[in-house]
């Protein structure tokens, strides 16, 4: 018989659903910040309300310029304001060097390997498998009870994404065996970030995990890129560094932020299925800014990805297998 729910706990997982879903609506505004900076002015952007600044960078410059962005915001906010945050155990570091690689730079640089040879509705359908991935992990491995309510709301999340993305009734997907191979590897990785933060939400803050994880993603940027230089570069055009210094904040550190810190709250399925409110809000914004059409198929999608979080907090052992918050 399941534990009645306590006013504490429906108290935490409402604060876990909310970090939840300001990270997906950061995520989403961060996407179409992007959108709107870094689009170059052509016939196809005339009738937006808003004309896009077409500041000239390419998706894996911005990825490393922002994760350097970031970590320096966060780096100083920290050691002038929670200095004991940085302060961590030499034990510790290979973790934090593996999640931020792993967790942060890999995200990023498989989802752009995913576009590049499919297309958009692809890499987003296939980077947002990542709920299925972290379900099977924490509940064959992790030991999470199993509910009716954790598949049933991932089934939901996934189909609602695949109608929001035009996956189905839409322009369709594009998939080819290395393409197929890079949107998994961005589904690993994003469960992986998951999956991980889940364990090291509960020993280091959000703050202190998400800094040094910035900070190894911009070591790995810069073997990647042949050294710093080219991202110096970049960041020396002032419209450019105040644009990208724009998404940094907007699209990682608040997002990612609030995601870690809403992994102490509630399970990683969840909030993993949370997180897919970003196709959703993002095309509704497209919409509102940028005119872009929104058929009844996305509405629909999106119907289905808010009933899939409702259904996900329909799981009577939400809060037991979790430690504390803290």
């Amino acid at each position: 018989m399941p534990k009645p729910v306590s006013d504490e706990n429906r108290k935490d997982k409402l604060t876990g659903y909310g970090l939840a879903v300001l990270a997906a609506v950061c995520w989403a505004t961060g996407g179409l910040g992007a959108k709107w900076l870094f689009t170059p002015l052509n016939p196809t952007t005339a009738g937006w309300p808003f004309p896009p600044l077409g500041i000239d960078i390419d998706p894996v410059m911005l990825s490393a310029s922002r994760a350097l962005v970031a970590f320096l915001m966060l780096f100083t906010y920290l050691l002038i304001s929670r200095r004991k945050a940085l302060r961590v155990r030499v034990a510790d570091l290979p973790f934090l060097v593996f999640f931020g690689v792993v967790g942060l730079a890999l995200v990023h640089f498989s989802y752009f390997k995913a576009i590049s040879l499919t297309n958009v509705a692809t890499a987003i359908l296939l980077e947002y498998l990542a709920p299925v991935i972290v379900l099977v992990v924490s509940v064959g491995f992790l030991r999470d009870r199993f509910t009716w309510a954790l598949p049933a709301s991932v089934l939901l999340s996934v189909t609602g994404c695949a109608l929001v993305v035009g996956a189905i009734g839409g322009a369709g997907l594009s998939v080819s065996g290395a393409g197929l191979a890079w949107g998994l590897a961005s589904a690993g990785f994003f469960a992986g970030y998951t999956l991980m933060g889940r364990w090291a939400a509960h020993k280091f803050s959000a703050w202190t995990l998400l800094t040094y994880g910035l900070g190894a993603a911009t070591i790995f940027w810069f073997v990647v890129l042949g050294g710093p230089g080219s991202i110096f570069a970049t960041l020396s055009d002032m419209r450019t560094f105040a644009a990208v210094s724009f998404i940094a904040f907007t699209s990682t550190v608040v997002p990612f932020g609030a995601f870690l810190k809403a992994l102490k709250y509630i399970r990683a399925t969840e909030a993993s299925v949370t997180a897919t409110l970003e196709p959703v809000l993002a095309a509704i914004l497209a919409w509102f800014l940028f005119r872009e059409s929104l058929g009844v198929a996305q509405m629909l999608g999106g119907l289905l990805v808010i009933s899939a979080i409702v259904v996900s907090q329909m799981s009577p052992a939400a809060r037991d297998e979790l430690p504390p918050a803290v």
